[in-house]
């Protein structure tokens, strides 16, 4: 018989070659980028301003593929269904992870059911309106939410779907304001840009990026305030809802991090930590991502990112729970 040690001895020893063949043969295939949103929108800039530096990193084909629908949900439990081997990545932030679940009874994951590998951005927010919405700072935006409510027209807000930070962000607006608001659910930003071009809903908070800019710069979208704590460079002149006195704190902005299978082998996560560090210290793509308004922090080790996971999840089923959000 083998003594206690030696098993034990043996057992390190295989675990160590195991980690070592999942090393040598990842990735085997190419690796899709899951993005839980359509074409076109903040999240698919990201992933393809950093998929071909990706590619290179880990020596196969980094494919996109949007999937939209459910806040994410959608997309994030075709993750959970596939091989939890690393080839498939999750492009995600609070909304889909975090908030989703707590909004929508179909979508049965949980925040733990995945791992933060690395974080890429950090994405300010902005009100963008329909361009004929009287309103071009906070205050003036509530007088005139005030008016179209006794009138029987509550405003109208769009976001990416139900229990998304867009909308927890507008039912906490009306909220403070003590005004009704009307939420318009999407399946992605792209959609919802297009019928606020249309005028049919009044206004958006999102993340944003130059094609955002450039829709307000020609007149086709309006921005009456940033959710950020100062001005931002690239809306100099929009100013923050803090600065008005109706809406004075009301700052918020939100992050997008790449995620796997929380049953993802350890050395696996860490080839895939390795390489996404190395494309968030990449001059190109930090050049690529900053130039569309988005902070790109220094890539954190694996323990401080998974801290920083939990934190955000007890922070968002906080807020969530105050709003009384239910599953619907």
């Amino acid at each position: 018989m083998k003594s206690p040690l030696k098993a034990l001895a043996g057992a390190l020893c295989g675990l160590l070659v195991c980690g070592a063949a999942w090393t040598q043969s990842f990735p085997s295939k190419p690796v899709t980028l899951m993005v839980p949103y359509p074409a076109g929108g903040v999240s698919d800039v990201i992933a393809r301003s950093l998929s071909n530096v990706l590619a290179k990193q880990l020596g196969q084909p980094v494919l996109v593929e949007n999937l939209g629908g459910a806040g994410g949900g959608i997309a994030a439990q075709k993750v959970l269904n596939s091989p939890a081997d690393g080839h498939m990545i999750f492009q995600g932030s609070p909304n889909e992870l975090i908030l989703a679940p707590l909004s929508n009874a179909a979508i049965k994951y949980k925040p733990e059911d995945f791992r933060l590998v690395q974080m890429i951005t950090i994405n300010p927010l902005v009100m963008l309106a329909r361009k004929d919405l009287p309103a071009s700072n906070g205050d003036e935006l509530v007088a005139y939410a005030r008016k179209t409510a006794a009138e029987g027209k509550p405003l109208t807000f769009a976001s990416v779907g139900p229990g998304s930070l867009y909308h927890l962000l507008g039912e906490h607006m009306a909220k403070v304001t003590g005004l009704p608001m009307i939420h318009v659910a999407y399946k992605g930003g792209a959609p919802a840009v297009q019928d606020l071009m249309g005028g049919q809903v009044d206004i958006f908070m999102t993340p944003y990026g130059k094609g955002q800019v450039q829709l307000v710069e020609d007149g086709k979208l309006k921005a009456p305030a940033v959710l950020s704590a100062e001005r931002q460079e690239l809306f100099k002149k929009v100013p923050t809802l803090n600065e008005s006195a109706a809406l004075k704190g009301f700052v918020f902005d939100t992050w997008a991090g790449y995620f796997v299978h929380k049953d993802t082998p350890e050395a696996v996560v860490l080839a895939l930590h390795k390489a996404l560090s190395e494309v968030a210290n990449d001059a190109a793509v930090r050049g690529a991502l900053e130039a569309q308004a988005m902070i790109v922090p220094r890539p954190q080790p694996l323990a401080a990112v998974g801290k920083l996971y939990a934190e955000n999840t007890a922070k968002y089923q906080a807020i969530a729970k105050s709003m009384h959000l239910q599953p619907q």
